[in-house]
């Protein structure tokens, strides 16, 4: 095996690359981050290219690329142009992974809090500010999972949107738009739901106490804003399995923990082989490996 330096290769939509990317990654283990802004799809050939032709098959596991950003949907388009470019049929590859606004990890990281306490197929779930980046990941995750899995959004449209993407995704995936536009919204959407995770945007409540409480059926909440007032009223953020009125309860911070120790077993994992592909599902397995293996 290669003694070679880890090279990652930071891949960022926005303006300013992700220091907090960088920051994990080099707790991770990278040795160099080679960190590049506002790329787009046509410039992908040349930066694959470079990354794939300057070491010899054996040693291209200590290069891999990172695919992150504040765009989940240009992160997306990067990761499968990434893939088009490489040349697994010579050896010539490297492993990538896609943390667009910290979805993946996060979304693993929630899924994998609620699957301690519930059994997740057939479950009925409801994700709020399930159209966000976050979100978004959490509804595909527990579809994955065989949960039935409510989206819930301001817009039906955005929400109906998301459904159809995931069921593009995921064979035989359920799942089903929700309007949170009104508050007379909220009380048929959580009805008969076993699990609420809330992923809007910071500083918005999406769930009042109220309407949690009189939820019959919940077993665990999910909270996945920080800054106050938190998503879910009644969760504060550090609150980790914390039981409030028997809904066994998780703040931001709480998941929070978790999502850091996934993000950086990722980053590390892309440095032990070549051929790699991290999306959420990947990355999800990856956390339960390592959990199995401890």
């Amino acid at each position: 095996m290669s003694n070679k330096p880890s090279i990652l290769i930071q891949l960022d939509t926005d303006v300013q690359p992700s220091v907090f990317d960088r920051v994990v990654a080099v707790d991770a283990g990278a040795d160099h981050i080679f960190s590049y802004a506002q790329v787009t799809p046509d410039q992908v050939p040349a930066l694959v290219h470079g990354a794939i032709f300057t070491r010899s098959p054996r040693s291209l596991h200590r290069t891999a690329i990172f695919i992150g950003g504040s765009d989940l949907d240009a992160g997306e388009r990067l990761f499968a142009e990434v893939g088009k470019h490489l040349l697994p049929k010579l050896g010539l590859q490297v492993s990538l992974m896609l943390d667009s606004n910290g979805a993946n990890t996060t979304a693993v990281a929630a899924v994998r809090a609620a699957a301690k306490h519930l059994k997740l197929t057939k479950s009925r779930a409801l994700v709020l500010g399930g159209t966000g980046p976050v979100g978004r990941r959490v509804a595909r995750l527990l579809a994955w999972q065989g949960a039935e899995v409510r989206v819930g959004s301001r817009s039906i449209e955005r929400a109906d949107a998301v459904c159809r993407s995931i069921r593009d995704k995921i064979e035989n995936a359920i799942v089903q738009p929700v309007s949170t536009a009104r508050s007379a919204d909220a009380e048929p959407a959580v009805q008969g739901c076993s699990l609420i995770v809330a992923a809007g945007a910071a500083g918005t409540v999406l769930l009042p106490r109220s309407v949690r409480e009189r939820c019959q059926s919940l077993k665990v909440a999910i909270d996945l804003n920080a800054v106050p007032p938190t998503g879910i009223e009644g969760i504060e953020p550090h609150e980790a399995a914390t039981t409030h009125d028997g809904v066994i309860c998780y703040g931001a911070l709480g998941v929070g923990a978790d999502k850091m120790k996934i993000h950086r077993l990722a980053l590390a994992a892309l440095f032990q082989r070549n051929d790699l592909q991290l999306d959420a599902e990947e990355i999800y397995e990856l956390a339960e490996a390592a959990q199995a293996a401890q």
